[in-house]
């Protein structure tokens, strides 16, 4: 036997779309692929285009999930797809901390406005035209 055939086991590796998967970044594996499909998952700086890309612990990967962009450091490969608190313990989230966006700016992406803003109501219509001087009278 050569020294290569003795030599000790390499760590465990995981397809990038099953670790995914098991830890609870994406509902299905399937989303997961298509995601490494389309060329948006980094390894390590690296674009990789293949579902069975091999990972190992120690490896960054950088994705956008939603509206942010993910970088996750890989902790453990686990072995099954479990609850949340068990998924969490297989990576490390390197993003900064998200700043929170002022109130203002929350309002209005929930519909609202500030009072006086846009168009006016029917009551403030009616104010204005009683301001205004009638065009009909001399």
């Amino acid at each position: 036997m050569s020294s290569e055939d003795r030599a000790e086991p390499s760590a465990p590796t995981l397809r990038v779309d099953k670790w995914l998967w098991f830890a609870r970044f994406f509902k299905s594996r399937n989303i997961a692929t298509k995601l490494v499909q389309a060329r948006k998952l980094r390894l390590n700086s690296v674009p990789i285009a293949k579902a069975s890309v091999a990972i190992k612990a120690g490896d960054v990967l950088t994705f956008q999930q939603q509206k942010s962009i993910r970088v996750i450091k890989i902790i453990d490969i686990g072995t099954r797809r479990g609850p949340a608190s068990e998924a969490q313990a297989l990576y490390e989230d390197l993003a900064p901390p998200e700043v929170k966006k002022p109130d203002a700016v929350k309002t209005l992406a929930s519909g609202q406005r500030e009072p006086g803003a846009g168009r006016p109501t029917k009551a403030d219509r009616r104010a204005l035209d009683k301001l205004r001087p009638d065009p009909e009278d001399p």
